[in-house]
């Protein structure tokens, strides 16, 4: 396959100059099947160029799409993609290390939804791992608002994986859309549930999740007087590799509106902590009175840009944007 004249050239170093540019780009280039020539990698990062998850997350993409990448390996600073036909199939990623499984679905999913059939995707890394969303806030809030736009996947936690060994490991199963439906969310209406789990695994004691759940039910209490909050402690039994504890807790309004906040347990950080941490990012995303929280807002414009209507939120966190209409080709 050879390199497009015509490729898009793509500085990786622009706004933050994460891995999210790589994502989108890589997704955007393996459904509008337009080469992509991206330089400048994390370019004011401390360690500049692909880490292993970024690496796994550009070929898993090339893999789906039938494409040819060049360039790609750790620590480089320029790559080219040219996509081909994106086809249904069983594809695996692993990053080797703690990354993100959730950012491989991130890359992936886009592109396994203009496929000609389902796909199993067996993701394998971190699955509740610092800077990046934890598993269970990719199943329980970014899933089901993905769904309103008709994206249909399944997710199995196999294994759940912890920093620094990673081994974490989820099945995914996306079915292929023809095109997705808009949505509108203008109205956050009033908060009806607030939920959640703490939970430990390895060899850390109960009391860790215990005491986290206690922590944030407390602090949730002092704003939110009139509605039970239900926080369940839990042990992660025989499905971890590696010690880890963490918290996600979910607000749900009349509207169908879902938010969240999450934090991760540290070495030196007290559980308590760890909960009033997850408690606070949860009231601050019920405080701005919009749709959705900071994260999935980041998360689901993927989706909203390849609907066929212009969507927009008009609220105190803003996403306009005039959708392309991407039909699958392949169906």
């Amino acid at each position: 396959m050879k390199m497009d004249s015509e490729a898009v050239e793509i500085d990786g170093s622009v706004m933050e100059g994460g891995g999210q540019i790589l994502r989108v780009s890589a997704a955007l280039s393996c459904i509008i099947g337009s080469s992509i020539k991206i330089t400048k990698i994390r370019a004011g990062r401390s360690t500049p160029g692909l880490r292993p998850q970024h690496l796994t997350g550009l070929q898993l993409v090339s893999d789906l799409c039938s494409g040819s990448l060049q360039g790609a390996s750790i620590g480089s600073t320029d790559i080219s993609l040219t996509p081909g036909k994106t086809r249904a199939g069983n594809y695996t990623a692993d990053t080797q290390t703690a990354g993100s499984v959730c950012l491989l679905l991130q890359v992936a999913l886009p592109c396994a939804l203009y496929a000609d059939a389902a796909s199993q995707l067996c993701l394998k890394g971190g699955t509740n791992a610092e800077m990046a969303p934890q598993i269970d806030y990719t199943i329980k809030v970014f899933k089901p608002i993905v769904e309103k736009f008709g994206v249909h996947f399944d997710c199995d936690i196999r294994m759940r994986g912890f920093y620094p060994k990673g081994g974490g490991e989820v099945m995914v199963t996306v079915n292929p859309v023809k095109e997705l439906t808009p949505v509108t969310m203008t109205e956050r209406g009033n908060i009806t549930k607030i939920y959640g789990r703490a939970y430990v695994a390895g060899v850390l004691p109960f009391k860790l999740a215990k005491d986290m759940s206690a922590a944030a039910v407390r602090t949730i209490r002092k704003e939110i007087k009139e509605l039970y909050i239900n926080i369940q402690p839990q042990q992660e039994k025989e499905k971890a590799c590696g010690n880890g504890n963490g918290i996600l807790i979910i607000a749900e309004s009349s509207t169908g509106c879902i938010f969240a906040g999450s934090a991760l347990g540290k070495k030196g950080v007290y559980a308590d902590k760890v909960g009033i941490e997850a408690a606070e990012m949860l009231l601050k995303n019920i405080r701005h009175n919009g749709c959705v929280d900071e994260f999935l807002q980041d998360q689901a414009k993927f989706t909203i840009t390849k609907c066929e209507d212009e969507l927009s939120r008009n609220i105190t966190y803003i996403i306009e944007c005039q959708g392309s209409g991407a039909v699958n080709p392949n169906l």
